[in-house]
């Protein structure tokens, strides 16, 4: 999804479009990155290579990854309250993703010991 942001990036900047007119269709709810709406994109492009390097590091059942994953899913929701409305979509997918990851690694294990008495 970030990386979808970070293409259209490329695009607006190929066609000429100066950043002022870029936002003219949506707004956020925070002004700041309204203002600063291409440097938010290129970021997004950073993030989103990011998610890709974590996905990786997951197939490859690797623990870099996962961590890295977790650590991208919680800064999103974190994150998604400032990027209303798009950030809902965003935190949909991203809140799925951690309870699928935590799912996966987690699995059936129960919190307690069993024949703890606490």
């Amino acid at each position: 999804m970030e990386l979808g942001v970070f293409i259209g990036l490329l695009v607006l900047t190929a066609s000429g479009v100066p950043q002022e007119d870029a936002g003219e269709r949506f707004s956020f709810i925070v002004p700041f990155l309204q203002e600063n709406l291409y440097l938010m994109m290129a970021m997004s492009g950073i993030f989103g290579a990011l998610r890709v390097v974590g996905a990786i590091g997951v197939l490859r059942n690797r623990m870099w990854g996962f961590s890295l994953s977790v650590i991208n899913c919680s800064v999103t929701l974190t994150l998604m309250v400032f990027l209303l409305p798009a950030g809902m979509a965003d935190g949909l997918l991203s809140g799925t993703a951690l309870v699928l990851l935590l799912i996966a690694f987690y699995g059936s294990r129960p919190i307690t010991p069993r024949g703890s008495r606490h």
